[in-house]
């Protein structure tokens, strides 16, 4: 690895300021998702064992630089102690004199968690005076929040120039996977990439023309791939002005003689709704008065031979309308064909991404792939071949 590990920290008795990434789903008070909290445990528990005064902080939500009671921290302190099997200490601020003192009053294989740090204006604009503040607080600084490290924020960049500073075992596992994806895969590498727009991920799909094997392009993305092709494709959404992105797009590929797979059969219907009347049809039989909601059989199974010959898989992006039945099924039955030759036949299946997430868990292989990011924004501008500050911070 080319980052510094806490391998290489002797943690014991020093005081650990570590980022994580709080910033979990909330809804009507109760946390939904404990994913991050979860993953983020581990660290935690193995700095506090080997003595170190563990500070945690995280931002939460969007105050814009101003205290939001409904944005505290404070109820997170409840949810990780669960998640860590051990008390931990609240302070009512991440900075200034009350962190200072709860900080001070640590003692070995203590943990504490601040408040969410954007109650401060310095904490996204990466002010210095935010960062030494901090700073003053430990004398390790660890990150251990990939998901935030796409931001220069005084909490995730700025204070790492003043502290030494480490990768979390969460931060760690994330760049290991990166790097197993595109970094220095084994080869073919297939990516998949769904979603509606191509607009919003021209970066990532240049990127990944230049770096894999196959690319597979489902969702509405594919319809306008379809339509720049000369196919009508009836009400289905697509953008119009990105035929012409989307030829330049094939045409690079085939420069960097990397495949593009796109469907040749559709699954249509009248509306979007849950169990609309529907039925499959080819790529250039798409009715007038329909829209394609997923991809059909035939395309499913040209994609799993591809993964079969594959060695890396990167996913990133459902293949159809996966929130409704029955525009759920391609995007289910590729998840559980990955998770099978992850187990069967080695294949390193790495995937990211919000949509991605929730239909891995919809199709009940979350725990099944050899790595999925939480991380989202982060997960996607490393795709993009981003320099990302909070990581860059951290070479050795």
């Amino acid at each position: 690895m080319p980052f510094r590990t806490i391998d290489s920290l002797d943690a014991h008795g020093k005081r650990v300021l570590l980022r994580a990434d709080l910033n979990v789903p909330v809804r009507d008070g109760r946390i939904t998702d404990r994913t991050r909290i979860e993953r983020l445990a581990p660290t935690i528990r193995e700095l506090a064992d080997k003595g170190a005064r563990v500070i945690v902080c995280s931002h939460f939500d969007r105050p814009k630089g101003k205290v939001v009671p409904e944005m505290s921290l404070a109820p997170m302190a409840e949810a990780l102690s669960a998640a860590l099997g051990r008390p931990v200490a609240f302070a009512a601020d991440c900075i200034g004199p009350v962190a200072e003192q709860a900080a001070a009053a640590l003692a070995e294989g203590e943990v504490l968690l601040l408040e969410n740090t954007r109650f401060h204006a310095g904490e996204e604009k990466n002010d210095p005076a935010m960062a030494a503040a901090l700073a003053k607080l430990a004398e390790v600084f660890v990150n251990d929040a990939f998901s935030a490290a796409h931001r220069a924020h005084a909490s995730t960049e700025g204070v790492a120039h003043l502290l030494p500073a480490y990768a979390g075992r969460l931060m760690q596992a994330e760049l290991e996977a990166l790097d197993a994806a595109l970094g220095n895969p084994a080869r073919p590498v297939v990516a998949i990439v769904g979603g509606a727009k191509i607009s919003t991920k021209l970066e990532l799909l240049g990127n990944l023309t230049r770096r894999v094997n196959v690319l597979v392009i489902g969702g509405a993305m594919a319809n306008t791939f379809l339509a720049a092709q000369g196919h009508a494709m009836g009400k289905s959404l697509q953008e119009a002005e990105m035929h012409e992105m989307a030829r330049t797009i094939m045409a690079e590929a085939q420069a960097a003689n990397c495949e593009i797979l796109l469907p040749v059969d559709l699954v249509v219907a009248g509306a979007f709704a849950a169990n609309a009347p529907h039925r499959t049809v080819a790529i250039d039989r798409v009715p007038e008065d329909m829209m394609a909601l997923d991809v059909g059989p035939e395309t499913v199974d040209i994609v799993e031979n591809r993964l079969r010959q594959a060695s890396t898989l990167v996913w990133n992006g459902p293949f159809g309308a996966f929130e409704i039945p029955p525009f759920d099924t391609a995007t289910v039955a590729v998840a559980q064909s990955v998770a099978a030759l992850t187990a069967s036949s080695g294949l390193k299946s790495i995937a990211g991404g919000g949509d991605t997430v929730s239909a891995l868990r919809h199709a009940g292989v979350m725990d099944r792939l050899t790595y999925v990011s939480s991380a989202g924004g982060a997960f996607l501008e490393w795709l993009e071949g981003k320099t990302l500050p909070g990581v860059a911070v951290l070479k050795a």
